[in-house]
Parts: structure tokens; C-alpha cells; sequence
């Protein structure tokens, strides 16, 4: 019998997990039906995309009231579609405010529901964990300090590593990276990384454009890279350099490549430090929310870090600025700092090899060989 699997990623991050799962579950299931909401990775795998990806890539509790009612009116689109058709699984790949809640509907009507990327409930909102015990039937973690609060609550969860640290090889060439960029490899390039989501990009750029201005101060020469994640992107974090009066070289994706071309990264928060960390570059973590934002998340944390890094070495591995703290002259300051005492600093070069061993273990594969027991199982 065909399987029909429906699929709901709503970020770039997401996209890149989705098309290497769809990858891997085509393995084993080669003539399955993809459908759901998915960017422009899951796409080219044959998957249909009913929705934009970009209508639900909004971040904050603030910024998602604005967006409320298209969100609601998505959901019930895609819980439709579901009810309507046979459905082997719905797979909600990490945006858990707007996949938990559909997925806990679509298993009390009977469906099969599992979630990869397990939300940050270990860190704040943890009685969140009994409402995704009730939406899964299967949940798919990326690292494996996530695993105990499931336990804890007898959910079962599958820690399948990352793909990110399955694509990127333990050693990165800086001089590779710089070649493939068309841009000199002699010169001192920072990468600068304030985010894909327009929201973000507004709150950061501005203070990463002043910030590359001290550091420009600090080291002679200093040059700056700065990947943009779509076409928006780009016109936007070009005018704010023209607002700024800073010179930097805008590239069309690739961030990876870019990370890797750097000195050092001057990055925001999220997935994109996990990424520096495995292209081991010394960085520094920045982010800035609208103040109740701020003001809620602080009240709610239990953690004390916000990057991927420091979360999976118990430790701080790499210098977080937030908020107030997040200003030009902390960061270049930061920035500088790190980038000097890399070279001699053995024990993070080590560290940040250790968690990209850890963390490889074919992530794609993993997932679709827990998926495939569970729709088997049940």
C-alpha cells in the first residue's frame, strides 16, 4: 500500500532536516506521496509544498499575535488534508507552536504523529512535556542531553544526531571556502550572520553594522562577509549598510561557506552556532527579542545558555550576548578576543571536535529507520 506521509517544516533549518529525511524515507519507501508545507530542499525532492514555507517562519510570542489568525486558518488547512486522505504519519519537523497543537488533534482523530526536533522543553515551559505526550507517538531529538526529560515522562524518543554534523567533514579549508567565494585569501574576513527571518535581521543588523565598525577600528584591514538567505534578505541588510556606511560583501546563501571562509563569526542565535561550532570557528552568540519577549523568556528559562555549543558541552564554550548586553562595542570586543585566543586554545578546538563526532551518527537514516518501526509497530 502507498504511503502518504505529511510533512510541516516552517524554516530553513527545518527545510534542510525535511529533505534529507524525505531522502532517506524514499529509500524505503520509493513510491511514497510527500505533502504538506516545505521549502525550496524538500521541494526538490519531490515533495508539495500547499502552503509557502515562509508564512509561518515568524519567531517570538509578540511577533506570532500579528500573524494569529493565518496561522490558525494554515492549521486547519492542513489538518483537513490529513482527515481528508490516508495518511501513513504526520511528521511536524520543529516549529512546535504550530505542529504540536496539530498533531496532538490529528492522533485523537486516529493518526499516526511524530515530531523531530524536540522543542526546547528541557530549557523553559517544561510542563509543556505532558501536552507533547499526548500530540506524539514518536519524537525524534537531535542531541542527546534531550532525551532524559522523555524518559522521565515515558515518551518515546529516538535521539537520531544531526545532519549538519553528518554534511560538514570534521576538518573545514579556510582558503577552499575563501577560492570558492571569489574573494582574497590573505585578507582578515569576519563573518557576519544576523539571521534569516526579517524580524531578526531589523533588530541585529543595525548593531552588527556598528559593530563591524570597531572592529574595523581593532584590526587593520578587516573585511566582512555576510550571507543573505533570500532575495529580501539581501535588499534588506544592504540598505541597513548603506544606512551605516559599511562596506561588506553580501552573498547570495552559502552560509556555510561563508562561516568557513571566516576568522572568526559574529552570529545570531540559533542553528547557525551549532553550524560554526562544526566548521570550528571561533564565534560569538548575539541576539536581541522585542522587550516582552525578553521579559517573558527570562521569567520562563531554566538553562543557564541559549547556544547550541555551551547547551552541549555544559559549559561556555562561546561567548552569549544578549539583549542589553548586545552591543557593538561588547561584541567586536568579544569578537576580537575569541578570534585571537583560538589559535592557542586547545581545549576548544577539541571540544568542538568531540561534539561533531558525537553528533554524527547519519541523522536521515536514523530518523527513518525509527520512523519506519513506528508505523510498522503500530
Amino acid at each position: 500500500m502507498q504511503k502518504r506521509f505529511v510533512m510541516v517544516a516552517g524554516e530553513a533549518s527545518g527545510d534542510i532536516l525535511g529533505a534529507n529525511l524525505i531522502e532517506h524515507l524514499q529509500q524505503r519507501f520509493p513510491d511514497a506521496i510527500f505533502e504538506g508545507i516545505g521549502g525550496p530542499l524538500m521541494i526538490e525532492k519531490g515533495f508539495h509544498s500547499l502552503f509557502p514555507m515562509e508564512r509561518l517562519s515568524v519567531m517570538g510570542l509578540v511577533e506570532v499575535l500579528g500573524r494569529l489568525r493565518e496561522l490558525l486558518g494554515i492549521r486547519k488547512s492542513i489538518m483537513n488534508h490529513c482527515l481528508e486522505r490516508d495518511v501513513t504519519a504526520f511528521i511536524g519537523i520543529d516549529s512546535p507552536d504550530f505542529n504540536l497543537p496539530l498533531a496532538r488533534k490529528l492522533r485523537q482523530k486516529g493518526l499516526k504523529t511524530i515530531h523531530y526536533v524536540s522543542p526546547s522543553v528541557w530549557a523553559w515551559r517544561q510542563k509543556r512535556i505532558f501536552k507533547i505526550k499526548q500530540s506524539v507517538d514518536l519524537m525524534l531529538t537531535l542531541f542527546p542531553f534531550e532525551l532524559d526529560i522523555y524518559q522521565q515522562h515515558q515518551v518515546p524518543a529516538v535521539c537520531v544526531g544531526h545532519t549538519l554534523a553528518d554534511e560538514v567533514p570534521l576538518e573545514s579549508s579556510k582558503q577552499l571556502a575563501r577560492e570558492r567565494l571569489g574573494v582574497s585569501v590573505e585578507d582578515n574576513w569576519f563573518a557576519i550572520l544576523p539571521g534569516s527571518r526579517g524580524g531578526e535581521v531589523s533588530r541585529l543588523m543595525p548593531i552588527f553594522a556598528e559593530t563591524m565598525k570597531v572592529i574595523q577600528q581593532q584590526v587593520n584591514g578587516a573585511k566582512f562577509l555576510i550571507p543573505a538567505a533570500n532575495q529580501e534578505r539581501r535588499v534588506q541588510i544592504e540598505a541597513i549598510l548603506r544606512d551605516t556606511g559599511v562596506q561588506a560583501t553580501v552573498v547570495d546563501g552559502q552560509s556555510r561557506t561563508v562561516m568557513t571562509a571566516g576568522e572568526a563569526i559574529l552570529l545570531a542565535s540559533g542553528t547557525a552556532a551549532l553550524e560554526a561550532m562544526l566548521v570550528k570557528r571561533p564565534m560569538v552568540v548575539a541576539y536581541r527579542f522585542t522587550k516582552l519577549t525578553y521579559a517573558i523568556m527570562k521569567r520562563m528559562i531554566k538553562v543557564p545558555y541559549v547556544s547550541l555549543p555551551n547547551l552541549l558541552a555544559h559549559k561556555r564554550l562561546v561567548p552569549e550576548l544578549l539583549q542589553d548586553e548586545a552591543t557593538p562595542v561588547k561584541l567586536a570586543n568579544a569578537l576580537v578576543g575569541e578570534w585571537h585566543d583560538y589559535a592557542q586554545d586547545a581545549d576548544m578546538q577539541k571540544t568542538f571536535l568531540e561534539l561533531h563526532k558525537m553528533l554524527r551518527k547519519n541523522a536521515g537514516e536514523e530518523a527513518a529507520r525509527a520512523i519506519a518501526k513506528e508505523i510498522h509497530n503500530g
